[in-house]
């Protein structure tokens, strides 16, 4: 299988704290990465080596075979942060514009949008289940349609790999399981790639093939049913504190 991210011993510190430490990371093309830790755990910070947000300090990173630092085939690539920390939904757009406005990059700010542009855009809010909210204004959605949205902005450039920063951050309880259910159909259906950090591993362990535990160091990386097996001392270790929480047995499918 095709390795879309490779990570070889990287460690990355902030003035004198190490965030991470010696991470040895692979991910092929078709899985669904789940990566998994405590506050504080050097999560979000990986996510922004591997998107070159943040410069590599020590160690490796590949992205589809290739030096990240010789890496221009950004578009392979689509990225959804934390929706609260990164988009004023005050802006007077509506969710048709802003999917639109994830094409900029590829078309320059001033390039005029022709009608296979406009067929991209709705094609990616139909992939979300977004289209009949078109013409509505992105103030006007809840948590989850907006985090809709902002997955559909990611699509419009058609990435091979989508990561996710906490993609629940604002989406409410009840709704939680059918935006899971959408991120499997974009993994399965459209043969998309997907790295996402998260806290709700218990909900989506159905859904994703493989789990990642991140506290500074990897201490785990494998199948999802094999981090299902863990013993609850070795993950609360790994943590630093109790993680009954985590407890996410599907005999029945699903929530």
């Amino acid at each position: 299988m095709q390795s879309i991210i490779d990570i070889k011993q990287l460690s990355y510190r902030y003035e004198k704290d190490v965030v991470l430490e010696n991470i040895n990371l692979s991910v092929e093309k078709g899985a669904f990465l789940a990566i998994v830790g405590p506050n504080g755990s050097g999560k979000s910070t990986l996510l922004k080596l591997v998107l070159g947000l943040l410069k590599l300090q020590k160690g490796e990173i590949y992205l589809f075979g290739q030096e990240i630092n010789k890496f221009k085939n950004w578009d392979k690539i689509g990225y959804v942060s934390q929706k609260a920390n990164s988009f004023n939904t005050g802006f007077p757009a509506t969710v048709y514009e802003v999917v639109a406005s994830g094409l900029t990059k590829k078309l320059g700010l001033l390039s005029f949008f022709k009608k296979e542009h406009s067929e991209k855009v709705l094609a990616s809010l139909d992939a979300v289940g977004m289209k009949k909210f078109k013409d509505r204004n992105i103030g006007e959605l809840s948590g989850g349609q907006q985090q809709r949205v902002f997955i559909a902005r990611a699509l419009v450039s058609e990435p091979e790999l989508l990561i996710l920063d906490e993609p629940t951050v604002g989406v409410d309880a009840e709704n939680i399981k059918a935006f899971y259910e959408m991120l499997d159909v974009l993994n399965k259906n459209k043969a998309i790639t997907l790295v996402m950090v998260t806290h709700d591993i218990g909900t989506v362990s159905d859904k994703v093939s493989h789990v990642a535990c991140l506290n500074k160091h990897l201490h785990f990386h494998g199948l999802t049913n094999e981090f299902e097996q863990m013993r609850m001392e070795d993950l609360s270790s790994f943590y630093g504190h109790d993680v009954q929480m985590l407890t996410h047995h599907h005999e029945h499918g699903g929530m």
